[in-house]
């Protein structure tokens, strides 16, 4: 490539990493998530009527929730990639699965964003599952912004919420709008920023966009809009938040150090348009990633990215498999061949999808920031890295959570052998579950392993719904996986075991089940040189999945 084009490249790269905006959504099931992106989408003009929600049935289906198991539930148990534009940005929004079995999917997507919102009811304050993800994304060192969700319904003072954040996740927290009234009460929020009053008008279950009135804040007609009490609250919270919360600090953002706080209802659309536009200007934009040759900035010319997830049957017509690959350097174009890190292997990229939930739509380019969609003929595992260039590049792997589940994986059905085979590999490429296998080679069932049970009950769902295979699964009684962190040498120099399941997973690494935390310890105490861990040992370049 001459000096010329490099340079055209390197502008157009920094052009479009500018512009560009990624981010998860985390928190607890239930606490408005896919209400939440369903009117993000809205706002971007991707979707025209949000079509969120269990409470009318005849309301349209979650554009996110796409999942036929999910539309009969009304949870979210598959991460989604929704991208749109807004006021001249291309935003990847990465849905996560809202149910806690499924924080392991939750975790593999956090991998691929910049940013995460954490979403939290306003009612509740911090729940459970919150909490595991926050360490999660203060492990990956992301900046988080906070949406404090259903406003219009009776909640906790909004001060006490900001203290819980403070006082338990270690957070600085700045409330970059503040909420007029709760519950009933609730007359929208004052942006701190431009000192303006947003009064909203509920639309019909929040499904299009929110009327927005504007005043400034000395407006006399709020006075006359807002009772006395409401008025006065608003202007003595104000007050108390000028003179002890902190300042507004981008460098601590973007560290994780602080986070900006906005206060709204999904719902009805309170404050969601205004949460859009600073959470635009806030955000981290693409940034460095690690990999085995060091930090690497989003401009490098040659084009690399990471596989984070993999999805079997997103459209059950086509019975087609795609891989979500996060693009981390330099410009992909349809067509290109690219190296595939693990095999060694070259892979022409061919028929590139831009993702929104099962939608999709044929792309010629994407820059850093962004996530395509590739059709997958077995070729990916999570966690790969395809690059260009001569230099072999890889990122780091995706970590797992310890499986606190196992059952045999039955078919009693034998005509069917090559259907469950085919049902077991795509659900397990895929990352749906966790499979292992006995060490013991008489017994070719496979192992589920899972973080929750509604993931056992996915698999026997989608093995029956998409490979037409009806399953039976034999529950082992353990609840605690230990990886052997020097393999099966150091397994061998142990002896026998008691109170202990050896299994293997796809690696051939040693696995060991416990039925409890006392019987580690118990075996650690009476083998104190055997190293074991709750995390599949990873490193640059592989995948515990």
């Amino acid at each position: 490539m001459s000096t010329e084009l490099q340079t055209q490249l390197q502008t157009e790269l920094e052009i479009a990493v500018e512009h560009r905006r990624n981010f998860a959504i985390i928190s607890h099931p239930d606490a408005g998530k896919t209400t939440l992106t369903e009117k993000l989408l809205l706002y971007g003009g991707a979707i025209h009527e949000a079509g969120a929600v269990k409470a009318r049935r005849d309301q349209r289906k979650a554009t996110s929730d796409w999942m036929e198991m999910e539309k009969q539930r009304g949870i979210s148990i598959t991460s989604t990639v929704l991208q749109f534009g807004y006021q001249g940005f291309q935003v990847n929004l990465l849905d996560t699965p809202g149910h806690q079995d499924f924080s392991e999917d939750t975790y593999r997507t956090l991998a691929a964003a910049d940013n995460a919102v954490m979403l939290i009811d306003a009612a509740k304050g911090l729940e459970p599952q919150t909490r595991k993800l926050f360490e999660v994304c203060k492990l990956r060192e992301l900046p988080i912004f906070t949406f404090v969700n259903k406003l219009d319904r009776p909640g906790r003072e909004p001060l006490e919420l900001l203290d819980e954040i403070e006082q338990e996740l270690g957070l600085q927290t700045y409330a970059v709008n503040w909420p007029i009234g709760t519950g009933d009460r609730f007359k929208g929020v004052f942006d701190r920023h431009q000192q303006k009053v947003h009064l909203f008008e509920r639309t019909a279950h929040g499904s299009r966009e929110a009327t927005d009135t504007v005043m400034d804040l000395h407006d006399p007609r709020l006075k006359q809009i807002l009772d006395k009490e409401l008025f006065d609250q608003l202007h003595s919270d104000l007050e108390l938040l000028d003179g002890v919360a902190s300042e507004l600090d981008l460098e601590a953002i973007h560290a994780g150090y602080m986070t900006p706080v906005f206060f709204g209802s999904a719902m009805t659309n309170f404050g969601v348009e205004l949460f859009l536009h600073y959470f635009l200007e806030y955000a981290l934009k693409p940034g460095n990633r690690n990999s085995n040759v060091g930090s690497i900035d989003p401009s490098y010319p040659e084009f690399s990215g990471f596989v984070f997830k993999l999805q079997a049957n997103m459209d059950p017509k086509h019975r087609d498999r795609v891989a979500f690959i996060r693009v981390c350097t330099g410009k992909f174009e349809k067509d290109m061949t690219v190296s595939h890190a693990r095999t060694g292997k070259t892979v022409r990229l061919s028929r590139p999808q831009k993702l929104f939930a099962q939608d999709r739509e044929s792309i010629e380019e994407a820059y850093p920031g962004d996530v395509i969609g590739l059709n997958n003929p077995g070729v990916f595992a999570i966690g790969d890295t395809i690059y260009t260039g001569m230099k072999k590049l890889e990122y780091e792997g995706i970590p797992c959570f310890s499986p606190e589940l196992f059952a045999f994986l039955r078919n009693p059905n034998p005509s069917k052998f090559k259907q469950f085979q085919k049902g077991v590999k795509e659900l397990q490429e895929e990352g749906a579950v966790q499979i292992m296998y006995s060490a013991d080679e008489a017994k070719r069932d496979p192992i589920l392993a899972a973080v929750g049970q509604l993931q056992f009950e996915v698999v026997m769902f989608r093995m029956k719904n998409e490979y037409g295979v009806e399953t039976t699964l034999e529950p082992l009684g353990y609840s605690v996986a230990r990886w052997v962190l020097n393999g099966w040498d150091a397994l061998d120099k142990v002896g026998r075991l008691f109170n202990t399941l050896v299994i293997k997973d796809l690696w051939n690494r040693p696995v060991l089940l416990f039925k409890n935390e006392w019987n580690v310890n118990q075996l650690l105490e009476d083998h104190p040189s055997l190293k074991l861990s709750s995390i599949a040992p990873i490193t640059i370049g592989s995948s515990s999945i």
